[in-house]
């Protein structure tokens, strides 16, 4: 049965130009959820998911941590586990108020998702339309994109600039009635920054009407500087974070949304339901935990550094990287190296259309980086 969206949200999306098909397709989300091709597990992980491994595997494909949940959020989410015959919705409240004080803002400019997929998606369908288009990188983080495309909303892809950053000029010229305006900050996949002077000169010069959607997912293994400081200053941003990455809860389904109340009111009608208990204690406990951002920076670092220095000794060509994963252009159909690694039990990522001799490596455990390069010179040799 297709869900009915309110009143308010319909006029909302007539105005903004959608048909009345992809008005029903768009309410498919709320009706269909897990079934959508843009919004399944396969397209949640983004082809990551290469079913199960063998125990001697290497999986470094998914930009994963293996380090896992810090101590403090596994015991935790035991605690909240042993009540899971409740709903717990306070819990998901004092998350929220734990990441508005992380982030110096108001409890009410934080939205709790179960990670950063599902208010990634809700943006491009609450901000876009076919005459307000997605603007994004190339390469960039793809998710958005399918839901675009799904509701008829033009996608413009605007290509990284010579060092690698998002070229913010380019995405404001990109059209002049933009939707979103979107910025994976470090990128996905390429693992490098776009300065934060960039992104203030595009909130400051984007055409009227816009958004800057900034994905922040990998921000915390980078020197950047977040910016939910200008969520707090009342711009026309809205920030996406994860737990998936430094913190380790991949599997356990914990993120936000912060913006301004008006922004993130766009996003409510989009999805309904209650969060995973285990994985908005394990947040919240997270963020408690003081060290750990800095702690796991380092040590992802010093990983980092290694297989760099190691590949220059090699003379392999990549892309410096300041996040848990990098580019690494092979010379040759990126796949067939894909199918090479894994035949050796090593599991890299995939191939982006724009750089189609790259593939993407993610920055596991010293041991399984090893196991990398026994493998990767095998396959280059």
């Amino acid at each position: 049965m297709q869900t009915q969206f309110p009143a308010s949200v319909t006029s909302e999306m007539a105005r903004r130009g959608f048909t009345r098909r992809a008005l029903g397709r768009a309410a498919a989300l709320l009706g269909a959820g897990a079934t959508l091709p843009f919004y399944n597990e396969a397209a949640l992980a983004q082809l990551s998911n290469i079913g199960r491994l063998p125990p001697d595997a290497v999986k470094i494909n998914a930009n994963e941590n293996p380090l896992g949940p810090c101590p403090e959020a596994l015991e935790a989410l035991a605690k909240a586990a042993r009540l899971g015959g409740r709903y717990q919705y306070e819990e998901t409240a004092d998350f929220a108020t734990a990441m508005a004080e992380t982030e110096g803002l108001k409890p009410n400019h934080v939205m709790p998702f179960a990670g950063s997929s599902d208010p990634l998606h809700r943006a491009v369908l609450a901000f876009t339309s076919a005459t307000q288009p997605l603007v994004m990188a190339d390469p960039g983080y793809e998710a958005g994109q399918r839901a675009a495309a799904f509701i008829g909303s033009q996608v413009i892809r605007v290509p990284l600039t010579k060092t690698f950053a998002h070229d913010v000029r380019a995405m404001a010229a990109a059209h002049p009635t933009p939707g979103v305006l979107y910025i994976c900050n470090p990128n996905n996949p390429t693992g490098t920054t776009t300065p934060r002077a960039d992104i203030e000169w595009l909130i400051a010069n984007k055409p009227k009407g816009s958004l800057v959607l900034l994905d922040e997912a990998y921000i915390h293994f980078s020197e950047e500087p977040v910016c939910s400081d200008l969520v707090a200053a009342g711009k026309d941003l809205i920030i996406l974070r994860t737990f998936s990455k430094i913190y380790g809860m991949a599997g356990l389904r914990a993120g936000a949304a912060l913006g301004r109340p008006d922004l993130l009111e766009k996003l409510r009608s989009f999805g309904a339901g209650a969060l995973p208990v285990t994985g908005m204690v394990a947040a919240a406990a997270s963020l408690r935990s003081r060290n750990l951002v800095p702690e796991r920076r380092r040590i992802v670092k010093e990983i980092r550094d290694d297989i760099f220095a190691w590949m220059r000794k090699q003379g392999f060509s990549f892309v410096p990287s300041v996040s848990n994963k990098f580019m690494v252009d092979v010379g040759r159909p990126g796949q067939e190296v894909v199918r090479a690694m894994a035949e050796r039990k090593v599991y890299i990522g995939r191939v982006w259309p724009a750089w189609p001799t790259h593939v993407r490596v993610s920055i596991g455990t010293p041991e399984e980086m090893e196991k990398f390069k026994r493998a990767f010179v095998e396959v280059m040799n």
